[in-house]
Order: structure tokens, then sequence, then C-alpha cells
């Protein structure tokens, strides 16, 4: 059997071809992998400064059953009413 010039260039092109496709199927792969990592990078984030506000919370609280006022009840308010919002638009 004789293999000519086409037949090697056929080849070629066929192998070509398939590497692009799977190129483009491994990106779309990496991508999805990388925004599924940000997404629990994310949630970690959000447990953490949930966590935070709320030793926060706790040490206002403290502060004004020490008889601090002022800012410390404005705080309060303030972070009370934030909790309460985030609750409310995650619900929904």
């Amino acid at each position: 059997m004789y293999i000519g010039a086409e037949q090697v260039i056929m080849a070629g092109s066929v192998i070509a071809a398939l590497s692009a496709i799977f190129a483009v199927i491994f990106a779309v792969y990496r991508w999805y992998l990388k925004q599924n990592s940000q997404d629990r990078e994310i949630e970690k984030m959000k447990q953490e400064q949930c966590l935070l506000t709320y030793g926060i919370l706790a040490c206002l609280k403290g502060l004004k059953e020490q008889g601090c006022n002022g800012p410390v009840s404005e705080a309060i308010d303030r972070i009370e009413k934030h909790i309460n919002k985030q609750a409310h638009d995650q619900e929904v």
C-alpha cells in the first residue's frame, strides 16, 4: 500500500483537529473546577465573617452591660439590623 503526501496531510489535519477539540474541552473543564473551588472558598469566607460579626456583637453587648452607651448602642442596633436584613435576603 502506498502512502502519499495527501494521506499524510489528511492524517496530520485530523490529529490537529482532535488535539484542538481536546484542548478546548480541557480548558472548559479546568474553568469549571476553578469556579467550584472559588465557590467553596467564598462560602468559607462568609462563614468566618458571620462568626466574626457575632463575636463583635457579643463584645458590644458586654460593653453595654457594663454601662457603655452612645456609639456602642448604635453599633449594636446597626449590626442587628444588618443580620436581620441578611437573614431575610437569604431566605427569599
